[in-house]
């Protein structure tokens, strides 16, 4: 099993186990803001499954039928994450209408806000492996996940600290409020999640910096040539594809062109171990005098 499938199960396990205390910590108090915490748990658990299987999909080879590999199923789960996410937020909000109109007082607080922390701290600290391992990796999958639980932390962190205040003043409108605030916060997390997930389904470049060095390598690297243009990146999951035209001089054999091209691959892929070069030769006469110089 990779270490993504492993952290992808983890994630599943911390998910239950933060469930049933979320929704012990409801039960005792009967807060709706405490509700809202537990049924964002449950969205945490689907959405772990869902990344366990997109990584899953992903890892597999390519094959005939998608020679590129399965790599964009990760962005397809990380959609479906931000769906899920903004469902659980409507249901939140649905709950904190009924609540606001009907307010009831909160029962044992202290043993509810103490259980509900533990599963905070908890969250707080798979939410820190998750995003560190995701992005070593290259999980969008992962890196989702753990983008969604940061806003549950801080969702948790509100919801504690406004009960504290309700209970404290005996205002009772105060735990409809908060759970219609996180309601809030949760409906926008999804909706970031969806949008940088859309990106990755459309071939969105890499990032300026990951951009430059691959021009700086090519500049470095590509003695012999004369020119690199129409340098095209995108990225799909762990995997990063490069493609451009590298201009030689006509009278450069093949087997020498073929040893320039080897030799900016391999340069490529040790500065970006997850990439596929694409490079295509071209003669003087096709120069643009634009991209990038040979130095």
């Amino acid at each position: 099993m990779s270490s993504s499938l492993k952290i992808a199960v983890g994630s599943i396990l911390v998910g239950l186990i933060v469930l049933g205390l979320k929704s012990l910590a409801w039960h005792l108090t009967g807060s709706v803001a405490l509700l809202s915490d537990a049924l964002e748990s449950i969205v945490n658990v689907a959405t772990a499954l869902a990344a366990l299987v997109a990584i899953s999909v992903a890892q597999r080879p390519a094959d005939q039928a998608h020679p590129y590999g399965h790599h964009k199923a990760e962005f397809l789960s990380a959609v479906l994450e931000g769906v899920l996410i903004i469902v659980a937020a409507l249901l939140i909000l649905r709950e904190a209408w009924h609540a606001f109109q009907n307010p009831r007082e909160i029962q044992a607080a202290g043993l509810g806000m103490a259980i509900n922390a533990g599963a905070g701290v908890l969250n707080a600290i798979w939410c820190g492996v998750l995003i560190r391992q995701g992005r070593r990796l290259r999980s969008p999958a992962l890196v989702a996940d753990g983008k969604h639980l940061l806003t549950d932390v801080v969702s948790s962190g509100g919801v504690l600290l406004g009960i504290g205040l309700a209970v404290a003043t005996g205002w009772s409108y105060l735990d409809p409020l908060l759970a219609m605030l996180v309601g809030v916060n949760i409906l926008w997390s999804g909706w970031k999640v969806m949008a940088s997930s859309v990106s990755g389904l459309l071939d969105e470049a890499v990032p300026e910096k990951t951009l430059a060095k691959i021009r700086d390598i090519i500049s470095d690297k590509a003695s012999g040539a004369l020119e690199a243009h129409d340098l095209r990146t995108r990225h799909a999951g762990a995997v990063t594809f490069i493609d451009f035209h590298l201009v030689v001089d006509g009278r450069t054999t093949v087997s020498d062109a073929h040893d320039i091209c080897d030799r900016i691959e391999a340069s490529i892929k040790a500065s970006l171990p997850e990439s596929q070069v694409t490079i295509h030769v071209e003669p003087e006469h096709m120069a643009k005098h634009s991209g990038v110089l040979v130095i």
